[in-house]
Protein backbone atom coordinates (compact mmCIF):
# COMPACT_ATOMS: atom_id res chain seq x y z
CA UNK A 1 0.00 0.00 0.00
CA UNK A 2 2.91 2.26 0.88
CA UNK A 3 4.26 1.49 -2.48
CA UNK A 4 1.33 2.82 -4.69
CA UNK A 5 1.10 5.34 -2.48
CA UNK A 6 4.87 6.52 -3.25
CA UNK A 7 4.12 5.96 -7.21
CA UNK A 8 0.51 8.27 -6.95
CA UNK A 9 2.53 10.93 -5.09
CA UNK A 10 5.34 10.78 -7.85
CA UNK A 11 3.16 10.89 -10.63
CA UNK A 12 1.29 13.75 -9.04
CA UNK A 13 4.96 15.63 -8.54
CA UNK A 14 6.39 15.17 -11.59
CA UNK A 15 3.18 16.27 -13.41
CA UNK A 16 3.84 19.58 -12.37
CA UNK A 17 7.38 19.02 -14.00
CA UNK A 18 5.71 18.17 -17.68
CA UNK A 19 7.60 21.77 -19.51
CA UNK A 20 10.66 21.89 -17.22
CA UNK A 21 12.31 19.27 -19.28
CA UNK A 22 16.00 19.43 -18.15
CA UNK A 23 14.60 18.43 -14.26
CA UNK A 24 12.99 15.45 -15.93
CA UNK A 25 15.72 14.38 -17.92
CA UNK A 26 17.44 14.06 -14.69
CA UNK A 27 15.15 12.34 -13.07
CA UNK A 28 15.57 9.85 -15.82
CA UNK A 29 19.10 8.64 -13.61
CA UNK A 30 17.63 8.45 -10.03
CA UNK A 31 16.45 5.36 -10.02
CA UNK A 32 14.05 2.37 -12.37
CA UNK A 33 10.58 4.15 -10.91
CA UNK A 34 11.29 7.35 -11.17
CA UNK A 35 12.67 6.84 -15.38
CA UNK A 36 9.46 4.93 -15.32
CA UNK A 37 7.18 7.66 -14.83
CA UNK A 38 9.07 10.52 -16.06
CA UNK A 39 9.78 8.84 -19.53
CA UNK A 40 6.26 8.54 -19.66
CA UNK A 41 6.04 12.29 -19.45
CA UNK A 42 8.76 12.92 -21.63
CA UNK A 43 7.27 10.97 -24.26
CA UNK A 44 3.82 12.50 -24.07
CA UNK A 45 4.39 15.12 -26.60
CA UNK A 46 8.44 14.51 -28.23
CA UNK A 47 7.76 17.11 -30.57
CA UNK A 48 7.87 19.81 -28.59
CA UNK A 49 11.46 21.57 -30.10
CA UNK A 50 12.14 23.36 -32.79
CA UNK A 51 13.47 21.51 -35.80
CA UNK A 52 15.34 24.74 -36.88
CA UNK A 53 17.04 25.56 -33.84
CA UNK A 54 21.25 25.00 -33.47
CA UNK A 55 21.12 21.78 -32.24
CA UNK A 56 17.84 20.12 -33.87
CA UNK A 57 20.18 17.70 -35.62
CA UNK A 58 21.51 16.31 -32.53
CA UNK A 59 17.66 16.11 -30.99
CA UNK A 60 16.63 14.90 -34.21
CA UNK A 61 18.84 12.10 -34.80
CA UNK A 62 18.35 10.92 -31.20
CA UNK A 63 14.23 11.22 -31.48
CA UNK A 64 14.61 9.32 -34.94
CA UNK A 65 17.07 6.59 -33.88
CA UNK A 66 14.92 5.62 -30.77
CA UNK A 67 11.77 5.38 -33.22
CA UNK A 68 13.87 3.51 -35.36
CA UNK A 69 15.06 0.79 -32.45
CA UNK A 70 10.96 0.51 -31.61
CA UNK A 71 9.85 -0.60 -35.23
CA UNK A 72 8.84 -4.05 -36.24
CA UNK A 73 11.26 -6.41 -37.96
CA UNK A 74 9.48 -6.52 -40.62
CA UNK A 75 9.60 -3.01 -40.45
CA UNK A 76 13.56 -2.28 -39.55
CA UNK A 77 14.04 -5.36 -42.75
CA UNK A 78 11.94 -3.29 -45.47
CA UNK A 79 14.25 -0.07 -44.70
CA UNK A 80 17.46 -1.93 -45.04
CA UNK A 81 16.25 -3.41 -48.89
CA UNK A 82 15.69 -0.31 -49.43
CA UNK A 83 19.25 1.29 -48.34
CA UNK A 84 17.83 3.29 -45.51
CA UNK A 85 20.47 2.96 -42.42
CA UNK A 86 20.32 4.90 -39.13
CA UNK A 87 21.79 3.73 -35.98
CA UNK A 88 19.95 2.61 -32.70
CA UNK A 89 21.16 4.26 -29.51
CA UNK A 90 22.59 0.48 -28.58
CA UNK A 91 22.24 -2.71 -29.95
CA UNK A 92 20.02 -4.16 -26.78
CA UNK A 93 16.33 -3.98 -27.31
CA UNK A 94 15.06 -0.54 -25.86
CA UNK A 95 13.85 -0.31 -22.45
CA UNK A 96 10.30 1.04 -23.01
CA UNK A 97 7.89 0.99 -25.91
CA UNK A 98 8.08 4.58 -26.13
CA UNK A 99 5.85 5.06 -29.35
CA UNK A 100 2.61 3.95 -26.67
CA UNK A 101 3.38 6.99 -24.24
CA UNK A 102 2.72 9.53 -27.06
CA UNK A 103 -0.49 11.37 -26.96
CA UNK A 104 0.25 13.85 -29.54
CA UNK A 105 1.28 12.90 -33.33
CA UNK A 106 2.70 15.42 -35.12
CA UNK A 107 3.14 14.00 -38.68
CA UNK A 108 4.37 17.09 -40.44
CA UNK A 109 7.31 16.75 -37.59
CA UNK A 110 7.80 12.95 -38.22
CA UNK A 111 8.52 13.99 -41.42
CA UNK A 112 10.79 17.15 -40.96
CA UNK A 113 12.83 14.83 -38.72
CA UNK A 114 13.24 12.46 -40.95
CA UNK A 115 14.16 14.96 -43.79
CA UNK A 116 16.63 16.93 -41.38
CA UNK A 117 18.61 13.20 -40.79
CA UNK A 118 18.28 11.70 -44.34
CA UNK A 119 18.63 14.74 -46.30
CA UNK A 120 19.59 13.23 -49.91
CA UNK A 121 17.31 10.45 -50.04
CA UNK A 122 14.99 9.98 -52.27
CA UNK A 123 13.17 7.53 -50.81
CA UNK A 124 13.27 8.17 -47.18
CA UNK A 125 9.04 8.99 -46.71
CA UNK A 126 9.40 4.75 -46.41
CA UNK A 127 10.68 5.88 -43.10
CA UNK A 128 7.92 8.09 -42.36
CA UNK A 129 5.31 6.01 -43.34
CA UNK A 130 6.85 2.63 -41.06
CA UNK A 131 7.21 4.94 -38.25
CA UNK A 132 3.18 6.85 -38.73
CA UNK A 133 2.39 3.09 -38.98
CA UNK A 134 3.77 1.94 -35.86
CA UNK A 135 2.41 5.28 -33.92
CA UNK A 136 -1.16 4.10 -35.17
CA UNK A 137 -0.80 0.86 -33.86
CA UNK A 138 1.14 1.42 -30.46
CA UNK A 139 -0.37 4.64 -29.01
CA UNK A 140 -2.38 3.77 -26.49
CA UNK A 141 -4.65 7.14 -26.21
CA UNK A 142 -4.49 9.73 -29.10
CA UNK A 143 -5.26 13.17 -27.78
CA UNK A 144 -3.89 15.90 -30.26
CA UNK A 145 -3.21 15.07 -34.46
CA UNK A 146 -1.39 17.62 -36.29
CA UNK A 147 -1.44 17.04 -39.98
CA UNK A 148 -0.61 19.25 -42.65
CA UNK A 149 1.68 18.58 -44.89
CA UNK A 150 -0.15 15.91 -48.16
CA UNK A 151 3.12 13.35 -47.69
CA UNK A 152 3.16 10.49 -49.64
CA UNK A 153 1.81 7.73 -47.17
CA UNK A 154 -0.48 5.45 -46.59
CA UNK A 155 -2.93 6.46 -43.52
CA UNK A 156 -3.75 3.20 -41.74
CA UNK A 157 -6.77 2.43 -39.81
CA UNK A 158 -6.22 5.06 -36.49
CA UNK A 159 -8.41 3.04 -33.49
CA UNK A 160 -6.90 4.79 -30.45
CA UNK A 161 -7.69 8.34 -32.32
CA UNK A 162 -11.07 7.50 -30.37
CA UNK A 163 -10.26 9.96 -27.68
CA UNK A 164 -8.80 12.88 -29.73
CA UNK A 165 -9.44 16.18 -28.15
CA UNK A 166 -7.92 18.34 -30.30
CA UNK A 167 -7.27 18.33 -34.60
CA UNK A 168 -5.07 20.19 -36.82
CA UNK A 169 -4.80 19.79 -40.34
CA UNK A 170 -5.88 21.88 -43.35
CA UNK A 171 -8.79 20.65 -46.08
CA UNK A 172 -6.82 19.44 -48.78
CA UNK A 173 -5.86 15.98 -47.09
CA UNK A 174 -7.63 13.24 -49.00
CA UNK A 175 -10.89 12.67 -48.26
CA UNK A 176 -10.36 9.17 -46.90
CA UNK A 177 -8.70 10.19 -43.78
CA UNK A 178 -11.53 12.87 -42.95
CA UNK A 179 -13.78 9.93 -43.57
CA UNK A 180 -11.98 7.77 -40.96
CA UNK A 181 -11.84 10.12 -38.31
CA UNK A 182 -15.62 10.68 -38.61
CA UNK A 183 -16.51 6.97 -38.07
CA UNK A 184 -14.76 7.61 -34.17
CA UNK A 185 -13.92 10.93 -33.31
CA UNK A 186 -17.19 12.71 -32.13
CA UNK A 187 -15.35 14.35 -29.18
CA UNK A 188 -13.16 16.89 -30.52
CA UNK A 189 -12.64 19.69 -28.56
CA UNK A 190 -10.38 22.18 -30.68
CA UNK A 191 -9.60 22.37 -34.60
CA UNK A 192 -7.70 24.15 -36.46
CA UNK A 193 -7.78 24.03 -39.90
CA UNK A 194 -6.37 25.52 -43.11
CA UNK A 195 -9.25 25.75 -46.16
CA UNK A 196 -8.62 26.57 -49.51
CA UNK A 197 -11.74 28.57 -50.31
CA UNK A 198 -10.99 28.16 -54.20
CA UNK A 199 -11.52 24.36 -53.64
CA UNK A 200 -14.81 22.63 -51.87
CA UNK A 201 -14.29 21.11 -48.38
CA UNK A 202 -15.04 18.03 -49.28
CA UNK A 203 -18.30 16.75 -47.64
CA UNK A 204 -15.98 13.93 -45.65
CA UNK A 205 -14.28 16.99 -43.64
CA UNK A 206 -17.92 18.56 -43.28
CA UNK A 207 -19.18 15.44 -41.94
CA UNK A 208 -16.39 15.18 -39.34
CA UNK A 209 -16.50 19.16 -38.40
CA UNK A 210 -20.77 17.98 -37.99
CA UNK A 211 -20.50 15.30 -36.10
CA UNK A 212 -18.68 17.09 -32.69
CA UNK A 213 -20.71 17.08 -29.78
CA UNK A 214 -18.75 19.59 -27.96
CA UNK A 215 -16.45 21.54 -29.72
CA UNK A 216 -15.23 24.72 -28.03
CA UNK A 217 -11.90 26.29 -29.70
CA UNK A 218 -12.10 26.88 -33.52
CA UNK A 219 -9.27 28.30 -35.62
CA UNK A 220 -10.10 28.64 -38.89
CA UNK A 221 -7.04 29.99 -41.47
CA UNK A 222 -8.71 30.78 -45.36
CA UNK A 223 -6.89 31.84 -48.23
CA UNK A 224 -8.45 33.08 -51.88
CA UNK A 225 -11.61 34.56 -49.86
CA UNK A 226 -14.53 33.10 -50.25
CA UNK A 227 -15.66 31.50 -46.45
CA UNK A 228 -19.18 31.15 -48.07
CA UNK A 229 -18.79 26.65 -47.83
CA UNK A 230 -17.25 26.44 -44.30
CA UNK A 231 -19.29 28.94 -42.29
CA UNK A 232 -22.81 27.04 -42.53
CA UNK A 233 -21.12 24.29 -40.74
CA UNK A 234 -19.08 25.84 -37.72
CA UNK A 235 -22.39 27.65 -37.16
CA UNK A 236 -23.57 24.37 -36.34
CA UNK A 237 -21.91 24.31 -33.40
CA UNK A 238 -22.55 28.49 -32.32
CA UNK A 239 -23.81 27.99 -28.99
CA UNK A 240 -20.31 25.47 -27.55
CA UNK A 241 -17.55 27.45 -29.21
CA UNK A 242 -16.00 29.99 -26.67
CA UNK A 243 -12.82 30.25 -28.69
CA UNK A 244 -12.71 31.82 -31.87
CA UNK A 245 -9.51 32.43 -34.29
CA UNK A 246 -10.40 33.68 -38.19
CA UNK A 247 -6.96 34.41 -40.35
CA UNK A 248 -7.61 35.67 -43.48
CA UNK A 249 -4.60 35.06 -45.55
CA UNK A 250 -5.44 37.08 -48.29
CA UNK A 251 -7.30 40.31 -48.92
CA UNK A 252 -10.65 38.39 -49.43
CA UNK A 253 -14.01 39.14 -48.30
CA UNK A 254 -15.31 37.75 -44.33
CA UNK A 255 -19.06 37.87 -43.84
CA UNK A 256 -17.62 38.32 -40.20
CA UNK A 257 -22.03 39.08 -39.50
CA UNK A 258 -21.69 34.92 -38.69
CA UNK A 259 -19.37 36.13 -35.96
CA UNK A 260 -22.80 37.46 -33.57
CA UNK A 261 -23.86 33.83 -33.59
CA UNK A 262 -21.52 32.21 -30.91
CA UNK A 263 -23.17 33.65 -28.41
CA UNK A 264 -21.02 31.71 -25.84
CA UNK A 265 -17.70 33.59 -27.09
CA UNK A 266 -15.25 34.02 -24.49
CA UNK A 267 -11.61 34.61 -26.95
CA UNK A 268 -11.86 36.27 -29.92
CA UNK A 269 -8.67 36.55 -32.56
CA UNK A 270 -9.53 38.36 -36.07
CA UNK A 271 -6.24 38.12 -38.11
CA UNK A 272 -6.72 39.86 -41.50
CA UNK A 273 -4.88 41.48 -44.19
CA UNK A 274 -6.68 44.29 -45.86
CA UNK A 275 -9.12 46.42 -45.17
CA UNK A 276 -12.12 45.17 -47.17
CA UNK A 277 -12.11 42.07 -44.49
CA UNK A 278 -13.86 44.85 -42.24
CA UNK A 279 -16.52 45.98 -44.35
CA UNK A 280 -19.04 44.10 -42.66
CA UNK A 281 -17.84 44.71 -38.92
CA UNK A 282 -20.25 47.66 -39.22
CA UNK A 283 -23.32 45.47 -38.79
CA UNK A 284 -21.66 43.63 -35.67
CA UNK A 285 -20.69 46.50 -33.70
CA UNK A 286 -23.34 46.58 -32.11
CA UNK A 287 -23.49 42.63 -31.15
CA UNK A 288 -23.11 41.89 -27.56
CA UNK A 289 -21.12 39.10 -26.48
CA UNK A 290 -21.86 38.84 -22.67
CA UNK A 291 -19.07 36.45 -21.96
CA UNK A 292 -15.80 38.04 -24.00
CA UNK A 293 -12.51 38.27 -22.10
CA UNK A 294 -10.08 38.36 -24.45
CA UNK A 295 -10.20 40.47 -27.76
CA UNK A 296 -7.31 40.74 -30.47
CA UNK A 297 -6.77 42.26 -33.82
CA UNK A 298 -2.81 41.86 -34.40
CA UNK A 299 -2.66 43.63 -37.18
CA UNK A 300 -5.04 45.44 -39.12
CA UNK A 301 -8.49 47.05 -37.25
CA UNK A 302 -12.18 48.08 -38.13
CA UNK A 303 -12.50 51.67 -38.59
CA UNK A 304 -12.04 53.10 -34.86
CA UNK A 305 -15.70 54.43 -34.88
CA UNK A 306 -17.06 50.54 -35.12
CA UNK A 307 -14.18 49.46 -32.44
CA UNK A 308 -15.28 52.08 -29.89
CA UNK A 309 -19.10 50.46 -30.53
CA UNK A 310 -17.97 47.76 -29.90
CA UNK A 311 -16.02 48.33 -27.00
CA UNK A 312 -18.99 50.14 -25.53
CA UNK A 313 -21.29 47.05 -25.83
CA UNK A 314 -18.50 44.52 -24.83
CA UNK A 315 -15.75 46.47 -23.15
CA UNK A 316 -17.18 45.58 -19.47
CA UNK A 317 -16.03 42.29 -19.32
CA UNK A 318 -12.84 42.19 -20.66
CA UNK A 319 -9.91 41.13 -19.38
CA UNK A 320 -7.15 40.92 -22.34
CA UNK A 321 -7.31 43.78 -25.39
CA UNK A 322 -4.58 43.43 -28.37
CA UNK A 323 -5.01 46.17 -30.88
CA UNK A 324 -3.07 46.79 -33.28
CA UNK A 325 -3.54 49.91 -34.44
CA UNK A 326 -4.83 53.19 -32.60
CA UNK A 327 -5.49 56.47 -31.86
CA UNK A 328 -6.30 58.69 -29.29
CA UNK A 329 -10.07 58.42 -28.91
CA UNK A 330 -9.73 54.65 -29.00
CA UNK A 331 -6.82 55.14 -26.11
CA UNK A 332 -9.95 57.21 -23.77
CA UNK A 333 -12.54 54.72 -25.37
CA UNK A 334 -10.28 52.02 -23.22
CA UNK A 335 -10.07 53.89 -20.38
CA UNK A 336 -14.24 54.52 -19.91
CA UNK A 337 -15.43 50.83 -21.36
CA UNK A 338 -12.96 48.77 -20.23
CA UNK A 339 -12.77 48.80 -16.52
CA UNK A 340 -11.71 45.15 -15.75
CA UNK A 341 -8.85 45.06 -18.00
CA UNK A 342 -5.96 42.93 -16.89
CA UNK A 343 -3.25 42.29 -20.19
CA UNK A 344 -3.37 45.42 -23.10
CA UNK A 345 -1.51 45.32 -26.20
CA UNK A 346 -1.50 48.89 -27.72
CA UNK A 347 -0.08 51.06 -30.07
CA UNK A 348 0.94 54.70 -29.30
CA UNK A 349 1.74 57.85 -31.05
CA UNK A 350 4.86 60.14 -29.73
CA UNK A 351 2.79 62.75 -28.11
CA UNK A 352 0.44 60.51 -26.23
CA UNK A 353 1.88 60.09 -23.00
CA UNK A 354 -1.25 61.26 -21.45
CA UNK A 355 -3.41 58.29 -22.60
CA UNK A 356 -1.04 55.91 -20.96
CA UNK A 357 -1.51 58.21 -17.58
CA UNK A 358 -5.42 57.86 -18.32
CA UNK A 359 -4.98 54.21 -18.72
CA UNK A 360 -3.50 53.52 -15.77
CA UNK A 361 -5.41 55.70 -13.41
CA UNK A 362 -8.89 54.69 -14.84
CA UNK A 363 -8.19 50.95 -15.39
CA UNK A 364 -7.50 49.71 -11.91
CA UNK A 365 -6.98 45.91 -12.53
CA UNK A 366 -4.41 46.03 -15.10
CA UNK A 367 -1.51 43.81 -14.41
CA UNK A 368 0.01 43.47 -17.68
CA UNK A 369 0.72 46.06 -20.95
CA UNK A 370 2.88 45.88 -23.95
CA UNK A 371 3.58 49.19 -25.77
CA UNK A 372 4.44 50.06 -29.44
CA UNK A 373 5.77 53.70 -29.86
CA UNK A 374 4.58 55.04 -33.12
CA UNK A 375 7.30 57.50 -33.52
CA UNK A 376 6.68 60.76 -35.31
CA UNK A 377 8.96 63.51 -36.85
CA UNK A 378 7.82 66.72 -34.13
CA UNK A 379 8.80 64.60 -30.42
CA UNK A 380 10.29 61.81 -29.04
CA UNK A 381 8.22 59.94 -26.91
CA UNK A 382 11.29 58.82 -24.75
CA UNK A 383 11.73 55.33 -22.55
CA UNK A 384 12.32 57.26 -19.43
CA UNK A 385 8.72 58.76 -20.09
CA UNK A 386 6.94 55.25 -19.94
CA UNK A 387 9.36 53.68 -16.99
CA UNK A 388 8.35 57.41 -15.05
CA UNK A 389 4.66 56.70 -15.80
CA UNK A 390 4.36 53.35 -14.77
CA UNK A 391 6.53 53.96 -11.95
CA UNK A 392 3.81 56.75 -11.21
CA UNK A 393 0.68 55.83 -12.20
CA UNK A 394 0.50 52.07 -12.54
CA UNK A 395 -2.05 50.42 -10.15
CA UNK A 396 -1.58 48.33 -7.78
CA UNK A 397 -1.65 45.08 -9.46
CA UNK A 398 0.68 46.24 -12.21
CA UNK A 399 3.79 43.73 -12.48
CA UNK A 400 4.48 43.25 -16.44
CA UNK A 401 5.84 46.02 -18.79
CA UNK A 402 6.58 45.03 -22.41
CA UNK A 403 8.44 47.46 -24.81
CA UNK A 404 8.58 47.04 -28.50
CA UNK A 405 11.99 47.50 -30.38
CA UNK A 406 13.84 48.62 -27.84
CA UNK A 407 11.91 51.48 -26.16
CA UNK A 408 14.53 52.47 -23.70
CA UNK A 409 17.38 52.22 -25.60
CA UNK A 410 17.29 56.04 -24.66
CA UNK A 411 17.45 55.95 -20.86
CA UNK A 412 20.50 56.79 -19.03
CA UNK A 413 21.95 54.23 -16.75
CA UNK A 414 21.45 56.74 -13.85
CA UNK A 415 17.90 57.62 -14.47
CA UNK A 416 17.13 53.61 -15.10
CA UNK A 417 18.50 53.29 -11.07
CA UNK A 418 16.64 55.60 -9.86
CA UNK A 419 13.29 54.29 -11.84
CA UNK A 420 14.12 50.98 -10.41
CA UNK A 421 14.86 52.28 -6.57
CA UNK A 422 11.50 54.25 -7.33
CA UNK A 423 9.87 50.79 -8.12
CA UNK A 424 11.68 49.09 -5.14
CA UNK A 425 9.52 51.64 -2.85
CA UNK A 426 6.09 51.21 -3.87
CA UNK A 427 3.70 49.72 -1.81
CA UNK A 428 2.24 46.61 -2.40
CA UNK A 429 5.46 45.38 -3.44
CA UNK A 430 5.21 43.56 -6.77
CA UNK A 431 8.40 42.30 -9.51
CA UNK A 432 8.30 44.13 -12.14
CA UNK A 433 8.78 41.79 -15.46
CA UNK A 434 10.52 43.48 -18.01
CA UNK A 435 10.31 42.66 -21.51
CA UNK A 436 12.05 44.10 -24.52
CA UNK A 437 10.14 42.66 -27.68
CA UNK A 438 11.92 42.74 -30.70
CA UNK A 439 10.57 42.82 -33.61
CA UNK A 440 13.80 41.80 -36.26
CA UNK A 441 16.30 39.25 -35.37
CA UNK A 442 19.06 41.03 -36.26
CA UNK A 443 18.43 43.77 -33.97
CA UNK A 444 21.34 45.73 -32.49
CA UNK A 445 22.27 45.20 -28.90
CA UNK A 446 19.47 47.69 -27.14
CA UNK A 447 21.28 48.56 -23.84
CA UNK A 448 24.77 49.83 -23.48
CA UNK A 449 26.86 47.59 -20.73
CA UNK A 450 26.16 50.29 -18.09
CA UNK A 451 22.37 49.99 -18.42
CA UNK A 452 22.32 45.90 -18.83
CA UNK A 453 24.66 46.13 -15.57
CA UNK A 454 22.05 48.51 -13.39
CA UNK A 455 19.02 45.64 -15.04
CA UNK A 456 21.25 42.59 -13.66
CA UNK A 457 22.07 44.34 -10.69
CA UNK A 458 18.26 44.75 -9.46
CA UNK A 459 17.51 41.21 -11.13
CA UNK A 460 19.83 39.86 -8.21
CA UNK A 461 18.09 42.15 -5.74
CA UNK A 462 14.59 40.53 -6.78
CA UNK A 463 13.05 43.66 -7.87
CA UNK A 464 12.76 43.11 -11.45
CA UNK A 465 12.75 40.34 -14.10
CA UNK A 466 14.30 41.21 -17.28
CA UNK A 467 14.12 38.88 -20.70
CA UNK A 468 14.39 40.01 -24.64
CA UNK A 469 12.48 37.93 -27.19
CA UNK A 470 11.66 38.05 -30.67
CA UNK A 471 7.57 39.11 -31.66
CA UNK A 472 5.38 37.08 -29.81
CA UNK A 473 2.21 34.66 -31.91
CA UNK A 474 -1.25 34.70 -30.98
Amino acid sequence: MAFILQVDCLCEVFEYLEDDRPTLYSCLLVNRLWCKISVRILWRNIWNFDIYQKDSLRVATSILSTLIACLPNESKELLHENNIFISTPTFNPPLFNYARFCKVLSIDVVDDIINEVLPENRISHLATNEIIKMFTNQISSLKKLTYYDHLNISFPHFPNARDLSELCCKSELPSSFFYQLSQICHNLQSISLDFYCNDDVSNELKELISLQNNLKILSLSAYDGNWADIIPIILKHSHTITELRLYNCDSGYLPFSFVSSFSNLQKLIMHFIGETDFKDFKKSQYTNFFKLEILIFPFNCPKTEYILKFLENNGKNLKTLYIGENDEDLSLSISKFCPNIKNLFIRFHNDEINSLKNLFINCQYLESIKIKIQYGKNRYFSGKEILETVVNHSPNNFCELKLCNGSILDVCPKDLESLFKSWENRIPKKLLKLTIVKMLRNNKKFLYKEGMEIIEKYEKLGIIKFRSIYEENF
